[in-house]
């Protein structure tokens, strides 16, 4: 089965080539989905990064995240992700910002938002992708990315204070 490769793209978002990812060069931009998961009562969904991940392991993040690859849109690929990471299927995520990262990694992400109203151990989690999902009160995310930031992704506080 052939690797799926990553779309690679310009400054403007648009896509000039496609490549393996362990490949992809630091200065390389690339597609990213992210989607905000919130629950009626405003807690929001978090999930922390397995501790397998070559990125990042073990860190708290967006509840659905992935790379977009070719042959995908970011709307394509946040419906995959989230069905493929924490079980979600038949949803109809809000498409919200996009925002430019740049450091480490560079690329853009479409951020997507949803309302879900379940509890976190009814979510089907992909065990190889995900350790443990968890909804966070606003207070509770609040302390924790003042107290604990760097058990947080880089940009989860951009989510929080923006989405």
């Amino acid at each position: 089965m052939t690797k799926p490769r990553t779309i690679i793209v310009d400054d403007q978002d648009e896509a000039i080539g496609h490549k393996d990812r362990s490949t992809i060069l630091p200065e390389e931009v690339y597609r990213v989905a992210a989607l905000w998961v919130t629950n009626s009562g405003g807690d929001i969904l978090l999930a922390q990064r397995q501790l397998t991940k070559r990125n990042d392991p073990g860190k708290w993040g967006p509840a659905v995240a992935g790379t977009v690859d070719e042959g995908e849109t970011y709307d394509s690929n946040i419906l995959k992700e989230a069905e493929e990471e924490i079980g979600l299927i038949e949803i109809r995520p809000n498409r919200s910002k996009k925002r430019r990262y740049a450091g480490e990694h560079n690329y853009f992400c479409q951020w997507y938002t949803l309302v879900v109203d379940k509890p976190a151990n009814e979510f089907a989690i992909r065990v190889e992708e995900v350790a443990q999902v968890k909804w966070f009160s606003r207070d509770e995310l609040t302390k924790e990315l003042h107290d604990n930031p760097d058990d947080y992704l880089k940009g989860l506080s951009w989510a929080f204070e923006e989405l």
